[in-house]
């Protein structure tokens, strides 16, 4: 696969000397910035964009908590991870009947409880097998609680997780026979995480180390992407398999908060979302045993507008695919394939929970590319609903499905508006 292309904009470099030409007070952060998002009064919302016009959004539901992960399921409704918590079970989320989403009011059980105090703990991403139509497996990651880290950098105390993957067979309103796959055995960034499916039944997983080296450690999970089969076993073609001190789940490394997974449909290529700190998101082709950089390596600045690195390509550092400066908090992704945009088809779309550092301005980015995976253009969709998007799927139905990462979040499913 040839190696991504991509320009820094000459304005945005211009725009940075600007800023750093003025007087420390004058580029101190104001204390309260930003927009509330919109209040979902309506039944839908029709905006016109660059090359599919007149589309509608439908609020398909509220009153989710945090939802991090869909997973459609093929009779219509919908399973949704509130992060950290429950896993739900949404009725007739495609509308085909008529009948309108109903969220069933008792969590699916089965899924473990989480522990008391544990900021980033429990239920994060949610994914059906390959094969779910004839088996029902259901995949799961969760973070268990893991040692108590002291205060470091200017953070408080917090407990670390340790992140795991699971399996159980959905059965009505619960998860039966539920047993982990993996687990990383070692306290890391409880952060959240994502699972994925290539064409041959490899499992892919993405963990998190945005705040120390672990990233660049073969002897860590964490800042990684590991490959699995479905039984949780290490398949012997990967990368790292019988290098001393490496842990040999280990696909890839260097990676920071990933909470982006997905397998291009047109060529198999796994895609990640990697969120930089402040700017410098980027959207990686992962590729077995290859370095992504972090932490001695980004495009992006510490919170603090410091500098991370000079030089954001380097030898022996894989580049990124997409860059975005500034930043749009990204979630996951999707290439859509379907037929009911047809201007859109085989469109890359990530979803967003903030522009540029400013709460209230996600939305869903849209890249149009080339045959060969090169950027042509981008669009924000949907930016007046200031809405932080965290996940996206594409139904059977050919449309495109969201959820909405708030404390009143909503399942939204994108359609034509004729």
């Amino acid at each position: 696969m040839p190696r991504a292309q991509w320009i820094v904009s000459i304005s945005s470099s211009l725009l940075t000397a600007a800023i750093l030409l003025l007087p420390p007070a004058s580029r101190a952060q104001q204390p309260k910035f930003g927009f509330a998002p919109v209040a979902l009064t309506q039944s839908s919302y029709t905006f016109d964009t660059a090359e599919e016009h007149k589309v509608r959004v439908v609020v398909v539901l509220t009153g989710l908590k945090h939802p991090f992960a869909l997973a459609l399921l093929p009779d219509g409704d919908a399973l949704v991870s509130e992060r950290g918590q429950s896993l739900r079970l949404i009725h007739d989320v495609t509308g085909a009947d008529g009948k309108p989403a109903v969220l069933d009011p008792q969590p699916i059980a089965g899924i473990p409880p989480v522990a008391p105090a544990f900021r980033g703990g429990g239920l994060q991403d949610v994914e059906l097998h390959p094969d779910f139509a004839h088996n029902h497996l259901v995949y799961f990651t969760f973070n268990e609680p893991g040692k108590l880290s002291p205060p470091a950098g200017g953070r408080p105390a917090s407990r670390q997780g340790v992140v795991t993957l699971m399996r159980g067979t959905l059965s009505g309103h619960a998860l039966t026979h539920v047993r982990t796959l993996f687990s990383a055995k070692e306290s890391g960034y409880s952060g959240g995480s994502r699972i994925a499916f290539d064409r041959n039944g490899m499992l892919y997983m993405t963990t998190g180390a945005p705040f120390d080296d672990s990233a660049q450690h073969l002897s860590s999970v964490y800042g990684k992407v590991l490959r699995l089969r479905d039984d949780g076993t290490v398949p012997l073609g990967n990368p790292f398999v019988g290098r001393a001190g490496a842990r040999p789940e280990v696909f890839s490394y260097g990676h920071r908060d990933q909470l982006g997974l997905t397998v291009d449909p047109l060529n198999g290529a796994v895609l990640d979302t990697e969120e930089g700190p402040n700017g410098g998101d980027k959207i990686n082709v992962i590729l077995p045993g290859r370095n992504y950089g972090w932490p001695t390596v980004s495009f992006g600045r510490n919170y603090d507008g410091s500098v991370i690195s000079n030089l954001p390509i380097v030898a022996g550092i894989e580049p990124p695919l997409i860059v975005w400066i500034p930043s749009i908090a990204p979630g996951n992704l999707l290439i859509y394939t379907g037929n009911r945009f047809p201007a859109w088809k085989n469109n890359l779309f990530v979803t967003s929970a903030r522009w540029g550092e400013i709460p209230g301005t996600g939305g869903l980015e849209r890249v149009v590319l080339n045959g060969s995976m090169g950027e042509l253009r981008r669009e924000m969709l949907f930016r007046p609903l200031h809405l932080r998007m965290r996940d996206i799927r594409q139904g059977y139905d050919g449309l495109i499905y969201v959820v909405t990462d708030e404390d009143d979040g909503a399942l939204l499913r994108i359609e034509p508006a004729n």
